[in-house]
């Protein structure tokens, strides 16, 4: 979910997983009317989406130093002249959605797999060679639809990384890294990522998306590890290694601070039942309905934050060189985009009669039937750059938003949907939550990650081409 140290969407998935379990109280928010909107209002989330992409290359030591103002600035941009407008209640309403709603559960859950992966430590001193690399992103495609793409991100990467670390070049590394743990191999269950999750909420079948994208997900997946071992194999043979290893290991290869894998399917369990669970018990915030099912499962997750933090051993977290850093600068950026966000995404939400219908028309062919085709690439490219949360939700409702009719007659339209919410996520640093945390994590170990737009030139040569084939395979 991008510049200096980020350079989200520990980012904005979960926008990836977080924000996502919040969607129960999604649909109840104080409505905002898109369609009466100006396309104007779109302009500070445009500003902070550009300022994250162009203030650390032009001004990399302002970036780094005030990054958290910017996002401020943005902001306030957006809700000081909508209050003057539309009045501070409706104005005061949309801030508190956007908090008690979204962005609190969405930090909460970031907040909780970030510490509690970060309490396991894989030791042993692995080789980044060719094939271990490639081994590993495999494993991360796996564990991405069993423990979302967030935790299999946070577990992995910094083992990684590790066995790398003696390389002379490791940049395609981390990107590849990206394009098959953070977003594809998450397609397969609604653990995997954000927009499944909220599809289970309406009403999809648990096993549906591993039953119907799983060919589309293994076209991708294989396709990326095979790129990625020639090219690591071809950089490998030329670079080969450093003369010394700056982490070696003597020990054999196994698992510190185990202990938080339990805690781990803590956090699953209570995510899933967050979703699972219907409680009539709800109190109203300012026109934003809190339920007891997502006050259980954030209340729960805090605990298993604070617990991680008591149980894990000291040289755990050093060993995992574990520092907030990375969550802070999370924290601040996905404030402002959260906020920004809200007159996009109701814009979208007023279909054909919002400013934005041409995208909704785009969807659709003359005979009235929906173009699985074109809902592939409406919902990825907008989930490149949007939550893909409710992105997803915009044009699942779209399609009708009968989960049925969507599992039998349309399935193919609701495939394209949901693979598009998931695969493009990777397009952008800002597409899915795990991008910029591991973008972040790289940095704080010394690789020097390609700034946001420098990331869309590997994700446009490599990714782009793959989405146009899967287009013309899957989805014609």
């Amino acid at each position: 979910m991008r510049g200096a140290h980020l350079s989200s969407r520990w980012l904005r998935t979960l926008a990836a997983g977080a924000s996502a379990m919040a969607f129960p109280a999604l649909a109840a928010a104080a409505d905002l009317d898109g369609g009466s909107l100006s396309p104007l209002w779109g302009v500070p989330f445009a500003g902070i989406l550009l300022s994250i992409a162009l203030l650390p290359l032009l001004a990399p030591s302002f970036w780094h130093h005030h990054y958290g103002k910017v996002a401020a600035a943005w902001s306030l941009a957006f809700l000081l002249p909508f209050a003057a407008i539309h009045g501070v209640s409706l104005a005061g309403a949309q801030l508190v959605h956007a908090l008690l709603a979204e962005y609190i559960p969405f930090i909460i859950l970031l907040a909780a797999l970030f510490t509690v992966a970060g309490g396991i430590h894989i030791r042993g001193n692995l080789r980044g060679s060719a094939g271990l690399n490639t081994a590993i992103l495999a494993i991360g495609a796996l564990l991405a639809s069993l423990m979302g793409t967030t935790g299999a991100s946070m577990l992995l990467i910094r083992p990684l990384i590790r066995a790398n670390d003696n390389r002379r070049h490791k940049v395609h590394v981390v990107v590849f890294f990206i394009f098959i743990v953070s977003n594809v191999g998450g397609s397969l269950t609604p653990l995997g990522d954000p927009p499944l999750f909220l599809g289970f909420l309406k009403g999809i079948e648990f096993f549906w998306t591993a039953k119907h994208i799983l060919f589309e997900t293994l076209f991708l997946v294989g396709a990326l590890l095979a790129l990625f071992y020639a090219l690591d194999r071809w950089y490998f043979r030329n670079e080969g290694v450093t003369p010394f290893d700056p982490t070696p290991d003597t020990r054999s290869l196994g698992f510190d601070g185990a202990i938080n894998f339990w805690l781990l399917g803590g956090v699953l369990f209570l995510v899933l039942l967050s979703g699972i669970w219907k409680s009539p018990v709800s109190f109203d915030i300012y026109g934003t309905p809190v339920g007891l099912p997502g006050i259980v499962r954030d209340v729960g997750l805090v605990a298993i934050t604070l617990l991680s933090l008591r149980i894990t051993a000291p040289k755990v977290h050093a060993d995992n060189q574990f520092g907030w850093e990375p969550m802070i600068e999370v924290a601040k950026l996905f404030a402002g985009i959260f906020l920004t966000i809200v007159p996009v995404i109701a814009m979208l939400k007023a279909g054909l009669g919002g400013p934005f219908g041409a995208v909704v028309a785009a969807v659709t062919r003359l005979d009235g039937q929906p173009d699985p085709a074109m809902y592939f690439w409406a919902t990825g490219i907008l989930s490149s750059f949007l939550d893909n949360a409710p992105t997803y939700l915009v044009f699942f409702n779209t399609a009708g938003g009968d989960p049925q009719a969507l599992m039998t007659t349309y399935a193919t339209t609701l495939a394209a949907i949901s693979a598009g919410a998931v695969f493009m996520g990777a397009n952008t640093y800002i597409g899915n939550a795990p991008n910029l945390m591991v973008k972040a994590i790289a940095e704080s170990r010394g690789v020097r990650m390609p700034s946001f737009f420098g990331y869309m030139l590997w994700s446009g040569a490599i990714l782009i081409p793959l989405f146009i084939l899967t287009t013309f395979i899957f989805f014609r």
